[in-house]
């Protein structure tokens, strides 16, 4: 409890930045240490920093410690065991998470943010109902930003299968927004989870929505986005979600229609089409295999064929016959970075991360790419990530 106490403290400073915070632990190792040491040797830190941390005054703090034990709100801190490991990989993790509920275990489960405009349209309510649904039941986790419109029909989709979901507040943990969503949040909380980086009291501001879209594809696996216009908050979740190597998903919808033009637009440039849940699922079989399921069964590697027996030699212990494919010739048109991926994939099925490692590329350029080269029809994407030639 000591220890929290000087994390919320930390956390709650106006005007010092999660960066300035891991700058700070990086210097002296923990937020105790933090509240009773000396930044004068720190130049890098602004004025008003500085102002900020010579306060010393925990009233507040042990304001905010009162409510959470008073409304039953949970204190993460980056430190715990139980942060979300997916979580603190990220470039800007939140140091302290409020939780509403019980977190599940996300860092074993296929965990999918299901993301899309306000304004959705009946179409777009169907799908992210239907997608919330069938990802939970075939033992994935739901994780959305709560509000209205898409996020909620998510929501409302994976109650149906009666969780867990994970939901993701840009105000404090004890402010349910929008207000008329306050019973599906509370459903939500109650067969999973309601975080928030903001503590109980935290003033609502418009700026703080755009930053919890962090945490939203920082808790996922991949994020699809099932229905946004041009200018949507689902994009900057969806742009999130490629920086953090993180799988990008869409829903296709009527070239002619507005709501649907930023998804169509993704899937163009860069995210894999889906039209179900076990489009997205069937990415995580092999890194899941005892949680993706399809319906009741779990997905599960094919039994191996029966051995088809030559004399007393079986044909499964000869090697396996690659054919010559004449790479570099068929590949002299792509540009350069293209050809790096290509040649990559020039010994058959190749996971994504053996991509990564052999270009050197980052894992948003790599995903990228092979959409682009899949949609051009050079590679062919298979299940769990792998990519192959088919130029």
């Amino acid at each position: 409890m000591a220890q929290l106490r000087y994390w919320v403290w930390l956390t709650t400073l106006e005007g010092v930045s999660s960066v300035t915070i891991r700058r700070l632990m990086d210097r002296f190792g923990g937020p105790r240490e933090i509240f009773f040491g000396s930044c004068d040797d720190m130049p890098e830190l602004s004025a008003r920093e500085r102002a900020a941390l010579s306060n010393r005054d925990l009233s507040r703090t042990e304001a905010v410690l009162e409510k959470c034990r008073a409304n039953d709100i949970g204190i993460l801190t980056i430190a715990d065991a139980l942060y979300p490991e997916r979580l603190r990989q990220i470039s800007d993790p939140p140091p302290v998470l409020y939780v509403r509920g019980s977190l599940p275990f996300v860092d074993e489960l296929p965990a999918v943010a299901l993301v899309g405009t306000r304004r959705a349209t009946p179409y777009g309510l169907k799908i992210a109902r239907q997608l919330g649904q069938e990802i939970t039941a075939g033992g994935g986790c739901v994780v959305t930003g709560m509000a209205a419109g898409v996020d909620a029909a998510a929501a409302r989709g994976a109650l149906m299968e009666n969780g867990p979901c994970v939901g993701v507040l840009g105000t404090a943990i004890d402010v349910d927004y929008p207000a008329e969503n306050a019973p599906l949040i509370a459903d939500v909380a109650s067969v999973g989870a309601i975080v928030s980086e903001f503590p109980p009291g935290y003033p609502t501001q418009s700026s703080n929505f755009p930053r919890r879209n962090r945490i939203i594809s920082g808790l996922s696996c991949g994020t699809c986005v099932v229905e946004a216009p041009r200018r949507s908050g689902a994009l900057i979740t969806a742009d999130l979600a490629l920086e953090q190597g993180r799988d990008l998903f869409a829903v296709p919808g009527n070239v002619d229609s507005p709501n649907s033009a930023g998804t169509n637009a993704l899937i163009r440039d860069c995210a894999r089409a889906v039209t179900c849940g076990e489009d997205i699922l069937s990415e995580y079989e092999g890194l899941y295999p005892y949680a993706v399921r399809r319906g009741a069964e779990t997905f599960a590697p094919p039994e191996p064929e029966e051995e088809k027996r030559e004399g007393t030699k079986s044909a499964i212990d000869k090697p396996p016959v690659i054919p010559y494919i004449d790479v570099e010739n068929r590949i002299a048109d792509f540009p350069d970075d293209q050809k790096a991926i290509l040649r990559a994939l020039k010994d058959g099925e190749t996971h994504i991360d053996d991509v990564i490692a052999a270009t050197g590329f980052s894992a948003a350029k790599v995903l990228s790419t092979l959409t682009l080269l899949v949609i051009r029809g050079a590679v062919r994407s298979h299940p769990g990530k792998r990519y192959s030639l088919n130029v």
